[in-house]
């Protein structure tokens, strides 16, 4: 059984209830009428009621019927969620008048609806920015406990023979969200990414800080960047299996590991990779997915209090549909 097909196991077994924003939107239909059909997870569809049921009949999508359906139009809708976004932005200057408004915004509604316990996770993005899907995350949501950044990870599921990695699999982050991160941001990415490892990959994570220098063989302020990070996730995480800085080689090459870091306790055995930028994590992950025809799974984004999944504007159903998957496992993971 490959993970992916673990992956769906498990969220077949625990139905999770995935709110979908862009309910009018026609591949995220398709995707919700195989995720209904396969009895994977409870959809919720945010959109006009009778536009996504005219949708769904031109497009012979039976299983919509058994979604529910939250027009942002409705005012009991409205009445039910305005009040929480009130409180959680009032504070930020919102008025009564403001929140009513914006908890219309499906991105928001999406967001509320998780905060207030109505759904456990979203999905959006194949009409909207990731601008907008997270700052509505960012503002309803947050960030969970101790975490202050939300990042992004990709599962890279590697040949069944490869020598690297464990069971096939590699976590590389970030690769999708912060440009720049500080030392205290990087050590953040690196919890979260081991969580996911944990979650979502069933592996035990062996986090590679990562640099262009090995254990002091390079001086620079990015290379103290990268020590600085490993030692405040050694202070957030003592048990958590980490060494830094270290070149890609070195983390990933047991050989070369001898001879660069004798000492690491990886020993060359990393299988979650953290890069010192989003410049470097986003042109890797994608250099390994051309060069070595490796699955790239995500971005898959860490950090929030309750899972919120970004899609690409140019994703196809079978996108969503994984997502929506990957999505139902982190809401599990986080109970």
């Amino acid at each position: 059984m490959t993970l992916f097909e673990k992956l769906t196991e498990k969220a077949r077994a625990s139905r999770q209830r995935i709110v979908l924003p862009e309910g009018t939107e026609p591949r995220t239909l398709k995707a919700a009428d195989r995720i209904i059909a396969d009895d994977i997870a409870e959809i919720i569809l945010i959109g006009n009621p009778d536009e996504i049921k005219r949708m769904a009949a031109d497009m012979n999508l039976d299983n919509i019927a058994r979604a529910t359906i939250v027009d942002p139009a409705d005012n009991h809708v409205i009445d039910r969620y305005a009040p929480l976004l009130y409180e959680i932005r009032r504070h930020k200057g919102m008025t009564e008048e403001q929140a009513r408004l914006t908890a219309a915004n499906p991105l928001y509604l999406g967001c509320l609806m998780v905060k207030a316990g109505d759904a456990d996770g979203e999905v959006a993005g194949a009409q909207n920015t990731t601008g907008n899907v997270l700052r509505a995350a960012f503002q309803v949501i947050k960030t969970r406990p101790g975490i202050s950044v939300v990042s992004g990870a990709f599962l890279m599921l590697l040949p069944p023979d490869s020598p690297f990695g464990t069971d096939g699999v590699i976590v590389f982050a970030d690769c999708a969200v912060l440009p720049d991160p500080t030392s205290e941001e990087l050590a953040q990415i690196a919890v979260c990414a081991a969580d996911t490892a944990r979650v979502l990959a069933g592996i035990e994570p062996r986090v590679a800080m990562l640099s262009f220098s090995t254990k002091g063989s390079a001086k620079h302020e990015r290379v103290d960047k990268v020590v600085r990070a490993t030692e405040l996730v050694h202070k957030m995480d003592p048990a958590l299996i980490c060494d830094g800085e270290l070149q890609a080689d070195a983390a990933i090459v047991p050989s070369v590991a001898h001879k660069k870091a004798p000492e690491s306790m990886l020993n060359g055995k990393a299988n979650v990779l953290v890069f010192p930028s989003l410049e470097v994590g986003n042109i890797a992950y994608k250099l390994v997915q051309r060069f070595a025809g490796v699955e790239a799974i995500g971005p898959i984004l860490q950090g929030l209090a309750a899972p919120v999944s970004d899609l690409s504007r140019g994703c196809f159903p079978e996108d969503i549909y994984k997502t929506i998957i990957l999505t139902c496992c982190q809401a599990i993971g986080s109970k």
